[in-house]
């Protein structure tokens, strides 16, 4: 469960995200066993590239989701664990779920202004 700062902090991040539609969008996801040791041996990295056009709140299941075409994406919002913005424009979740699996996912939006 996350904590109350992250939880405001992914709240604000959607409540805003309508921003970006339009935008090129870039997703890396990481599933890992540690947080904080990304070798290769231990990591699976996928990369996705769509333009954002519509983004939502899933009640069933708790999940936030991003849409583009031919692209669907989701995030847990009850096993978040971390959240920050490492870069204007780049945004980073970390999700728990289990006690030795975690995914990454790096969203990185390529905005106008």
């Amino acid at each position: 469960m996350p904590s109350e700062e992250t939880t405001q902090k992914v709240i604000h991040f959607f409540e805003n995200i309508e921003k970006y539609y339009g935008s090129k969008t870039e997703i890396t996801e990481a599933l890992c066993s540690e947080t904080d040791n990304f070798d290769t041996q231990l990591t699976t990295w996928n990369l996705s590239e769509f333009t954002l056009i519509r983004s939502a709140y899933r009640n069933a299941g708790a999940r936030f989701m991003m849409e583009g075409e031919k692209m669907y994406y989701e995030i847990s919002a009850k096993i978040i664990v971390n959240f920050k913005q490492p870069g204007r424009n780049s945004f980073e979740f970390i999700e728990q779920y289990s006690e030795s699996v975690f995914r990454i996912t790096k969203i990185k939006f390529h905005y106008k202004y």
